[in-house]
């Protein structure tokens, strides 16, 4: 029987696949017991337990919608314009040298942010260039691949573009959030975080920015006025097993109240409200082991969904891989079952039928990373795979006023 708690120490147990609440006002899930089995999964809606979306599913109308999309080549020096209209084919419009193994990206303007293990890669996405790599103040002592490299992992840039927020891990100790100034183009400070932080998110307003703190079981939230760090603990499984438990948390969003959604395992989703470190959890049906997240929107219908990539079976979740799309106002659960591994998620919108699809990197941070990227319609579920060689590891959407710049 798997034992969950909230930030509140309120227990939440669930045998033979029923939930039992312990308190009312406050939605778990449970843990599911371990198994090399994979469990049966369908493609079809799955009811759960609603969580506050603080949110009707009506919203403004957006600008034009990116057509083509950003990729981080794991495996290279690289990062990959990516038009995931070329089913079956080579996806890759245009490579451009950033520097080794590059991890996280983002964009602001027609610019785009790169973290790899040398330092924080700047693009210019009108010229398709690199027009600078700055050194981490914590460089890597060796330059190498994979997930346990040192050097530059999540990364994000502020909502008005001046700062960008990068998380680097050390040889040994605490990871740091390395803050660089797009004005000066300097590191202008940093602040120790947990181990490993695999993603780094800002709040809307851009007053704080959170490191995701993988083999801490934490979230470090930094005020970005005063750089002071809070670490708040994100456990819902517990920490035992420690460096070596998959009961972690990788990924996350920031929802439209300001709370952080972290999905864990395909069993619990936590909504931490960083101004107070409480947090409630909400069940998942997934039952794989997650990583990457991504809100998706739908700008003609205003309609939110969370999407959660699950890697299959490992610790408590017992499933195999598969997409998790979470509808942001009611809490019903699509889980598309996979083919193959993946890391990230980002949305995209297919220009040729409009239609809204989630588009999955193959850089698996673990065995399993293949060349490619899967696009999954997120009406019919209908999916089809893409080529793109060096392992895309997060994918993000290009900015639309750059799109120009690359030819089909």
């Amino acid at each position: 029987m798997g034992v969950l708690r909230d930030s509140g120490g309120k227990l939440w147990r669930r045998a033979l696949g029923v939930v039992a609440v312990a308190s009312a006002g406050i939605l778990l899930g449970g843990c599911a017991p371990e198994s090399n089995s994979p469990a049966v999964l369908t493609a079809g809606p799955t009811m759960v337990a609603p969580m506050p979306s603080h949110e009707g599913e009506s919203g403004p109308a957006a600008a034009a919608e990116p057509t083509l999309l950003l990729g981080t080549l794991a495996a290279s020096n690289a990062i990959a314009v990516i038009d995931p209209l070329r089913e079956g084919q080579d996806a890759v419009v245009q490579r451009i040298e950033v520097g080794q193994a590059p991890w996280g990206i983002d964009t602001h303007g027609t610019t785009a942010y790169v973290a790899t293990a040398e330092g924080l890669a700047i693009v210019d996405l009108v010229t398709g260039a690199r027009t600078a790599l700055v050194g981490y103040q914590h460089p890597a002592s060796t330059l190498s691949y994979g997930e346990y490299r040192e050097g530059g992992l999540g990364l994000a840039a502020s909502p008005d573009g001046s700062r960008v927020y990068v998380a680097v891990t050390r040889g040994t100790g605490p990871s740091a959030l390395e803050v660089f100034d797009t004005a000066s183009g300097t590191f202008m400070t940093s602040v120790d975080v947990g181990l490993r932080p695999f993603d780094v998110v800002v709040s809307d307003d851009g007053g704080e920015v959170y490191s995701i703190d993988h083999d801490s079981f934490s979230v470090t939230a930094i005020n970005t006025a005063t750089f002071e760090p809070r670490s708040i603990s994100v456990a819902p499984f517990g920490q035992e097993g420690g460096l070596a438990s998959w009961e972690k948390t990788h990924y996350g969003v920031v929802n439209s109240d300001g709370h952080l959604l972290l999905p864990v395992q395909g069993q619990a989703l936590v909504d931490l409200n960083p101004a107070t470190g409480e947090t409630t959890v909400a069940q998942m049906t997934g039952n794989s082991h997650q990583h990457g997240a991504a809100i998706a929107t739908d700008v003609r219908t205003g309609a939110r969904s969370l999407l959660v990539v699950g890697t299959g079976s490992f610790g408590s979740a017992s499933g195999g891989p598969n997409l998790t799309i979470r509808s942001m106002a009611d809490s019903t659960e699509r889980i598309v079952p996979l083919e193959r591994l993946h890391e990230t998620v980002t949305q995209w919108r297919n220009p040729a039928t409009q239609g809204l699809s989630a588009v999955l990197g193959g850089g698996y941070t673990r065995d399993g990373a293949w060349d490619g990227a899967t696009v999954v319609d997120l009406e019919t579920l209908a999916s089809y795979e893409i080529v793109v060689e060096g392992k895309p590891q997060e994918i993000v959407p290009l900015p639309a006023e750059a799109t120009a710049s690359f030819t089909r």
